[in-house]
């Protein structure tokens, strides 16, 4: 089969698009084949070098961390998923990924892929979507009638957190640029406030009951998110290279968010998706060869929105 791997650490030139032998699934595993993985910041780190404490990876690797497809063999011991079905998964960060045709997982991260978009697209979701879940109500406790600050509501994660934000009944308040402004109003703000032109801290001018910062801020820009949380309330931070302060005084937590993979808050997701009630939105569809490409693209800051990444049927 052919699949993307790097052999060494590097720039995007040291991506392969190579003849690999197809997987053999083992006891609690699930061969896929792949209909699209997606494209993540991470696994540009990760290529680089820069993620091999927290992300030990075995040299060649694959990446792709996202996948959606289709089963096509089974290991022993796994139930509850039969050959022939649609899937979605956030696959393990320290295992081979599904930038190829075929993709061994976990059975336990993967659930039923949504009916109501093509299942290339439904790539698009695990990673960026259970992000958006976990900061907003696994670590950030939020709930109807309350105030939330989305810092970079821009990004692909952003566009989920807002949704999300505001099928649960919040005020959401979020920062884009002047580029992505109108499609975070259509996810659902209630108000948009463009960070080139207007200072957050100015622009909000009633305590929140949660920030979630996005974006690879200044320290002090996120040091000053904290001012705008009410006593008692919650700042989550997913640029994990930068720690979330805190108010212990005001009793506000700071915390920074790994996202991990959770095959139940994925079905969650899916669920939105089948009632109308959560959008995927796919910027580009990248063919899996011009993986490299896309890599060199990211480094040069020509990346916008999410892109998926689909294998030929060859």
């Amino acid at each position: 089969m052919k699949a993307v791997r790097f052999h060494e650490y590097g720039d995007p030139d040291v991506l392969r698009y190579e003849d690999v032998e197809q997987p053999v699934p083992g006891a609690g595993e699930v061969r896929v084949r792949v209909a699209a993985t997606s494209f993540n910041p991470v696994d540009a780190n990760i290529r680089a070098g820069f993620m091999r404490g927290p992300i030990p990876v075995d040299l060649p690797h694959t990446p792709g961390i996202d996948v959606a497809g289709t089963v096509d063999a089974l290991g022993e011991g796994v139930d509850g998923i039969a050959v022939g079905d649609d899937v979605i998964g956030f696959l393990p960060m320290d295992g081979t990924g599904a930038a190829a045709q075929y993709v061994l997982a976990p059975a336990e991260v993967l659930t039923r892929a949504p009916e109501n978009v093509p299942l290339p697209d439904a790539a698009a979701l695990p990673l960026v979507g259970l992000t958006a879940y976990q900061a907003l109500f696994e670590h950030g406790k939020l709930a109807a009638g309350q105030r939330v600050l989305i810092n970079g509501a821009g990004g692909a994660v952003g566009g989920y957190a807002v949704q999300q934000a505001k099928n649960a009944g919040a005020h959401v308040i979020a920062t884009a640029g002047p580029r992505s402004g109108e499609a975070v109003r259509s996810a659902g703000a209630d108000e948009v406030i463009d960070h080139t032109t207007t200072s957050v801290t100015a622009a909000v001018t009633e305590p929140v009951d949660l920030a979630l910062n996005l974006a690879p801020v200044d320290p002090s820009e996120l040091a000053a998110l904290v001012t705008l949380v009410r006593p008692g309330g919650a700042l989550v931070n997913t640029t994990v290279w930068m720690p979330a302060p805190s108010d212990e005084d005001r009793g506000v937590r700071g915390i920074d968010l790994f996202v991990r993979s959770d095959a139940d808050q994925l079905a969650q997701l899916v669920a939105l998706i089948d009632r109308g009630e959560l959008r995927v939105a796919v910027a580009e569809r990248v063919p899996l060869a011009e993986l490299p490409t896309l890599h060199t693209r990211a480094a040069e800051g020509a990346v916008h929105g999410k892109i998926i990444v689909v294998p030929s049927a060859d």
